[in-house]
């Protein structure tokens, strides 16, 4: 293929976020991944203080891409030269792409804001669009939907943090009302368990509360339950595909940060030990609950399967998954008969063809 007609492809990583050192493992697999003859990869940091990036450091897989770097800014503007220098007397030429590939985990990147300044931008992206995106994040506001739509979840409480603040012992109260320990608390607009805990007894329960509080203005509290964790990744635009499922047999009591990024230990059994009708139910469950939220391109749905009672509960959909070709997303893809480089080309796509799709609406009368 001529390389003229390669499609430029924005690679997005870093941001405002506390999954920010995720996303940047998650982008230099994205970025490896792309196939050359196909693809040009434009890789675009966001440091942690909100500022975009572009230039020779970030083609040096993402070693120097958060110190220097030409800086730049998205117009939300779709006739517009897209990625304009910040300094437009600097003499730095503008950058072009085709597709933007958001890699960007939690706030400020997978909660519908970038994917709104992309559509204001005109810029087809891969994933799920800004009410998706936005519900993904919003962990109460998913529950909620899920319930309507019939899927069994775990009992929760969510808590605003100025609810928090304002009156603690009236929270306490409610908390230990509604559940028997132990609980998890965690914020409710994050990912990657960052901020959460595990509560097995009340007098540590105003500490967990207190972290969660520096995370997110919202509070999960969710019955603790005693089992098996079981994910499924989620691939389709209308027609929706489920993965095998998969099981993370923590080394830790629970899955959390450490087992998740920092520890050797933690392990992904793909494809989990499950019978014929379990996996059915599993896959069934993620697509609904891809479609509760109005999901597009992907998602990986967690689930819990109770050791009790074999009862199975919707967890959360994750729209932007870690992306390492370690992460469970592709590895259950690559077990389910998709490669990490196909599945990278199958995301592109199905961002072009969202894209088309939504090009067709009128905005005039």
């Amino acid at each position: 293929m001529n390389a003229k007609k390669r499609l430029r492809i924005g690679v997005i990583f870093g941001g405002r976020s506390g999954e920010h050192e995720v996303s940047l493992a998650s982008a230099a697999s994205v970025i490896r991944a792309l196939d050359p003859e196909k693809y040009e990869a434009v890789p675009i940091g966001i440091t942690k203080d909100g500022r975009w990036l572009v230039g020779s450091g970030a083609v040096k897989m993402l070693g120097d891409v958060l110190k220097s770097g030409d800086r730049v800014m998205l117009p939300p503007d779709p006739t517009a030269a897209q990625l304009m220098p910040l300094t437009p007397s600097s003499g730095q030429p503008s950058v072009m792409v085709d597709v933007v590939f958001p890699v960007l985990h939690g706030t400020f990147g997978e909660d519908g804001t970038v994917q709104g300044l992309l559509d204001l931008a005109g810029l087809p992206y891969v994933g799920a669009g800004v009410l998706a995106s936005a519900v993904g994040m919003d962990k109460d506001v998913q529950k909620r939907l899920f319930a309507q739509a019939k899927l069994p979840i775990v009992p929760f409480l969510a808590i605003h943090r100025w609810e928090w603040e304002r009156d603690r012992v009236k929270v306490l109260r409610e908390i230990k009302k509604k559940f028997r320990f132990p609980v998890f608390v965690k914020p409710a607009t994050l990912g990657s368990s960052v901020g959460m805990t595990r509560v097995n007894a009340v007098h540590k329960l105003q500490e967990a509360m207190d972290l969660a509080a520096e995370f997110g203005l919202k509070i999960i509290v969710e019955r603790g339950v005693n089992g098996r964790e079981i994910e499924v990744s989620v691939l389709g635009n209308q027609e929706i595909r489920a993965s095998i499922p998969g099981e993370i047999v923590p080394h830790r009591e629970y899955y959390d940060y450490a087992a998740k990024y920092l520890e050797q230990g933690t392990e992904l059994v793909i494809p989990a030990a499950l019978s014929k009708k379990q996996v059915a139910t599993f896959q069934d469950y993620a697509v609904r609950a891809f479609r509760a939220i109005d999901g597009t391109g992907m998602a990986r749905c967690d689930f819990f399967l109770d050791r009790k009672n074999a009862k199975i509960y919707v967890n959360e959909l994750n729209t932007i998954p870690g992306f390492t070709r370690i992460s469970m997303y592709p590895k259950l893809w690559e077990a389910t008969g998709i490669s990490y480089r196909d599945l990278v080309d199958r995301l592109i796509q199905l961002a072009l063809q969202r894209h088309a799709v939504e090009q067709r609406l009128s905005t005039t009368r």
